[in-house]
């Protein structure tokens, strides 16, 4: 067992003692979740709750948490990429020693993970529903637990998008039905509809799907809007004074905004609106998967996609795609030579060619153009932007 530490100098001298213990090796994540098992196989995690995650910071908590388990009968596996293991009541009573001295200020937004334990303490059972992960690399994720750690990493900002591994999440999730925050087996409903259904106890379905939405785990900032609950991905990203219209918007996951946005559109997973940006209504940013030849899509800063308008390539800052416009990766550009020479003039680095007919790639990230449709002969034209794309203050 943990002796009750009294300091906060002895407390930092068993963080120490423990991490110069032979084996010993430091976690890049962890966090402690609740998690909800299957109706029907109780072995099955369909989705892991963390009240706090913990992403390269937090080192000490990490040592006790770790020595609290060892103590606990429970041995850390230090060999793999992750480890995850049910906590028990030993587990708490050693780390409640060790969090002695922050026990009594450990409220609000101080010492959250000292909150987790005196929470869990005041509990009667927690010998089932509750795990504690660890990430000692950022490889595939090989648990529903961590995999879920990657994407509250993702979705409160503590990584940035595309920066973490995310690579087989899908073979690890389980396609299962949603009734507000619970997970239900698909199997277990087929086998008790009967049931359930005369009982007056079957559920009231909002989606099926692997993921579940964004607001089933996460609090937006203040001065961020999601007006329908399904438009948002868990593992979406977004900043503050991002608003997200119903209707045709859709967020996916590792996708999102640096910025106060205006979304009536949709991003897909792995593309990226800078601030100050409005996806105007249908408008689609591709995802990796969708005709952008792998290449992730980042959208630049205060710029416009029109309505129904199709993005295919990196955009750049204060750049315009007029409603309707698709702007492909091959898609063929003619650019007018007085209309040239004031792109140029705003993208002093660009190695742009004296002619008039672009492939867009050649346009990739440059700022200040404005693409649109020539209507006396359907091609695509680009110009130097003139209009400055401006969101309203009262509503980001």
């Amino acid at each position: 067992m943990i002796d009750t530490v009294h300091t906060t100098e002895q407390f930092k001298q068993l963080i120490e003692d423990i991490k110069s213990s032979e084996g010993y090796k430091e976690p890049i994540a962890f966090g402690i979740a609740r998690v909800d098992r299957g109706q029907k196989n109780a072995d099955k995690v369909l989705q892991a709750n963390y009240p706090v995650v913990n992403w390269k910071e937090n080192f000490g908590s990490a040592a006790i948490f770790i020595k609290s388990l060892q103590e606990a009968h429970i041995k850390v596996d230090f060999s793999g990429s992750e480890f995850s293991a049910t906590i028990n009541d030993s587990f708490i009573r050693n780390a409640k020693a060790a969090f002695a001295p922050y026990l009594a200020e450990a409220t609000g937004q101080m010492h959250k993970n000292v909150q987790v334990i005196k929470t869990l303490e005041a509990m009667e059972d927690i010998g089932k529903n509750f795990r504690i992960t660890f990430l000692f690399e950022d490889t595939n994720p090989q648990s529903v637990e961590s995999v879920y750690l990657k994407l509250y990493a993702l979705s409160l900002g503590k990584v940035a998008l595309r920066s973490i591994n995310l690579s087989g999440a899908f073979g690890v999730l389980s396609n299962v039905a949603w009734a507000g925050n619970r997970p239900y087996e698909l199997e277990y409903l087929r086998d008790n509809e009967i049931e359930l259904k005369l009982n007056g106890t079957y559920p009231n379905i909002d989606a099926v799907d692997k993921f579940p939405r964004y607001l089933q785990h996460i609090i937006p900032a203040d001065n961020t809007r999601i007006l329908d609950s399904s438009k948002v991905r868990m593992g979406a990203q977004l900043a503050a004074g991002t608003t997200v219209m119903p209707g045709a918007s859709y967020i996916n996951f590792n996708a999102g905004t640096l910025g106060p946005v205006m979304v009536e559109g949709r991003i897909s997973s792995s593309a990226i609106v800078g601030s100050g940006s409005d996806v105007g209504g249908g408008a689609s940013i591709l995802g990796v998967l969708s005709g952008t030849d792998g290449n992730p899509i980042s959208v630049g800063e205060n710029t416009l996609l029109g309505a129904n308008s199709v993005t295919g390539m990196p955009i750049g800052n204060g750049c315009i795609i007029d409603a309707g416009v698709t702007i492909l990766e091959g898609t063929k550009v003619t650019i007018a030579p007085d209309q040239l020479a004031k792109i140029k003039e705003v993208n002093p680095e660009a190695s742009l060619q004296t002619k008039e007919l672009f492939k867009a790639k050649e346009l990739m990230n440059l700022n200040g153009i404005h693409f649109r449709y020539d209507s006396t002969n359907g091609k695509v034209i680009a110009r130097r932007s003139t209009r400055e794309v401006k969101l309203n203050k009262e509503l980001h």
